[in-house]
């Protein structure tokens, strides 16, 4: 079935962990016609957790993507995790989505990791709809989450339903436009609902609600402020019609709610995604810039007769089919056998296959249009963020941007035999995940690995062991320090040698300091002072450098490198320049204080109040500074920032401490200098010195 681009809608579902984002998942594949039963989390069965590792756990690893209808529209689906090591998969998919579901747990509202994947939705300009879930659970609190909504978020908050029972008694929903109420049956799993009139009991609720979603739109809205000032009526297309200006210029946000276990509510907020997302030519023109020219803006408008302009967001290794390297379509199409052009490596590759996918299972299609999604076989080059095109118009998007890596552990292969298999592997794991790293340490010889939390590593070698059929030897999880410089230095190497039967020569000036971006290199020098061919590997160099660091060998983060000076002469070559670049950097680095860093962690707790004093007083030894307390009964919300490296073991502790009764999360939340005491020892320790 062809779909004009206006009539796709390409949506992501994001939210804390245990929101219920893959039941709510299961239920609109399920009422859209793409699954003939509904799979359910709990059991391992749900569709878009097809990972046995997701199964056994019953949490989202990798983002899944699915296709389904509803109202003649096509809606492109990506499901996202909800654990904090994993968003990454957030990050890659909001930056291709054009739209996203936040569910929120109707008992815990707003949570930590909730705020996280908002402002990532935040970053990327997504439009959203929030739907609040599991409204039949002890403790729900509809309006309670509308509050948070819009304290913790900074959102206005649109209401567009209220709930019709609470806990063990809802049933349904009221639709504040339409002021009528909607019930579900319990048969055939909430397929059947019913319009009736608003019981009597919600009618003044409901008439207060219905005027406050006018007042909030009226606000928002100029169209309908105008009608509103002047008392005149406002249809229900209206009001539609200005939600829908509001969401899609980030304005509000419209709040449904439901419980997608109990398969009621779903229906009506596929109506809203219809209704209020945006198409891909909402969206407008997609914005690069030229491949041979940065300061050249290049547009290009959702239109499949345009030149061709895609993204690569994922990789993934199928066991069938190989490679597979998932695209967002901005313009233009991409049919199975052509040749398209990646911008950024300046290649050409063949496209052998296309592919749509729904969750782990594959549907062969002949071209991917403007608008959409895909996965594509034969792109054996091309990695995450780069920018596919047409070599009529060179375009190159932006990039993604990933977190570093906080945790390590040393990983060796338990035989020789097994040595190549492993590197192969991990190789492969590091291509399909941007927050994976893998080295090897130059002083012990030990193959490290570092990712965002002790589950998505130990998530890496339950890959390993499964998918790779290599049962690797493992060490503790160690914290993955960072080094940087406090100070601005210049440093001079010449490399003048003799090279087999020929003399090389290598002359770099150049100059760091810190700076507050990962890494940024500029060159002052002009061509008849080093020329272009040896500025190229004289970065490679530095770049390879910042990882081997300058101290003890951690990366060294947040510096900037400058090129001021050099020269060259007739028996210049390109491993002169290396070896000069990697002898003036360290050299400058040595001189510029170089210092250690430690990942700091935002931490997140939920504990009953008699055991308030005990948490804090446990997180004060621990180096930590708690950031925020509320109160509220139950719900005591403690917020901190801990340093990493004293938060193993944690959940043992806690538990202790609560006789289990109080839960924690911990996300990255940055870099900060380690006291001098502390980096003594750990240089020490690094270094073998008693």
């Amino acid at each position: 079935m062809n779909f004009l681009i206006s009539d796709i809608r390409n949506i992501g579902i994001m939210a804390h962990i245990d929101a219920g984002k893959t039941t709510l998942t299961e239920r609109i594949l399920y009422y859209t016609g793409k699954n003939y039963k509904i799979g359910e989390v709990d059991e391992g069965t749900a569709t878009m957790d097809w990972m046995i590792q997701e199964q056994e756990r019953g949490i989202t690893i990798t983002s899944a993507a699915t296709t389904c209808f509803w109202l003649e529209k096509r809606i492109n689906i990506i499901d996202t995790p909800g654990h904090v090591d994993f968003t990454a998969e957030v990050e890659r998919s909001l930056r291709v989505l054009d739209g996203a579901i936040a569910v929120f747990c109707g008992v815990g509202g707003v949570e930590p990791q909730s705020e996280t994947v908002w402002h990532q939705a935040n970053k990327y300009k997504v439009p959203r709809l929030a739907f609040v879930n599991k409204l039949d659970r002890l403790g729900a609190n509809y309006f309670n989450v509308i509050k948070e909504i819009k304290e913790k978020l900074g959102a206005i908050p649109i209401v567009m339903q209220l709930p019709i029972g609470i806990e063990d008694t809802f049933c349904g929903v009221v639709d504040l436009i339409k002021m009528k109420a909607y019930i579900w049956e319990e048969e055939n799993y909430g397929i059947n609902y019913n319009e009736h009139e608003i019981p009597e009991e919600l009618k003044e609720l409901a008439s207060k609600y219905h005027s406050k979603l006018i007042e909030t739109v009226s606000e928002l809205d100029e169209k309908i402020m105008e009608k509103y000032v002047h008392s005149e009526e406002i249809k229900e297309e209206e009001i539609k019609e200005a939600i829908r200006r509001i969401t899609l210029g980030n304005k509000g946000v419209p709040v449904f709610c439901g419980s997608a276990l109990k398969n009621k509510g779903v229906q009506k907020l596929l109506d809203g995604i219809v209704e209020y997302l945006p198409s891909p030519i909402d969206i407008g023109e997609v914005k690069g810039y030229a491949a041979d020219d940065t300061n050249k803006i290049i547009t290009s408008k959702a239109d499949e007769k345009e030149p061709l302009v895609a993204l690569a967001f994922k990789v993934a290794n199928d066991p069938y089919s190989g490679r597979l390297v998932y695209v967002r379509v901005y313009s233009g199409k991409i049919e199975k056998g052509q040749v398209i052009y990646n911008s950024n490596k300046s290649i050409r590759e063949r496209v052998n296959n296309i592919l749509e996918m729904h969750s782990n299972k594959k549907n062969q299609i002949e071209e991917l249009t403007a608008g959409n999604i895909g996965a594509i076989v034969g792109l054996n080059k091309t990695i995450t963020g780069e920018t596919l095109c047409s070599e009529k118009r060179k375009i190159i998007l932006e990039n993604l941007q990933f977190a570093q890596p906080v945790v390590s552990i040393a990983i060796e292969p338990r035989s020789k035999i097994d040595f190549d298999k492993l590197n192969i592997s991990l190789n492969k794991l590091t291509e399909e995940d941007p927050t994976f790293k893998m080295k090897v340490d130059e002083t012990t010889g030990q193959m490290v690995i570092s990712g965002m939390g002790e589950l998505h590593l130990d998530i890496i070698i339950d890959r390993l062991k499964r998918e790779f059929n290599v049962t690797p030897n493992v060490g503790k999880p160690q914290v993955a320090y960072k080094e940087s410089i406090k100070e601005r230095a210049s440093a001079e190497a010449k490399i003048m040698k003799q090279l087999g039967n020929k003399n090389i020569y290598g002359h770099i000036i150049l100059e760091v300091e810190p700076c507050d971006k990962y890494y940024i290199f500029e060159n002052k020098t002009s061509e008849d002072v080093i020329p272009r061919r040896y500025i190229n590997c004289v970065e490679e160099s530095i770049r390879s450098s910042l990882e081997s660091g300058v101290l003890v060998g951690y990366p060294v983060i947040n510096i900037k490198v400058r090129i001021i000076g050099g020269s060259f002469q007739e028996d210049s070559n390109e491993i002169a320049y290396r070896m000069a670049a990697v002898s003036a950097f360290q050299e400058a680095c040595n001189k510029a204080s170089p210092y250690l860093l430690e990942p700091i962690m935002r931490v997140d707790i939920i504990v009953p109040e008699e055991y308030i004093g005990e948490v804090i007083s446990d997180i004060n030894s621990r180096r930590g500074t708690i950031q925020n307390l509320i109160k509220s009964g139950v719900k005591n919300h403690i917020e901190a920032l801990v340093p990493l490296s004293e938060m193993f073991g944690y959940a043992t502790t806690l538990r202790s401490l609560t006789q289990g009764r109080a839960i924690y999360t911990m996300q990255y939340h940055s870099y900060n200098e380690i006291s001098e005491n502390i980096a003594k020892t750990i240089i020490y320790k690094i270094r073998g010195v008693a």
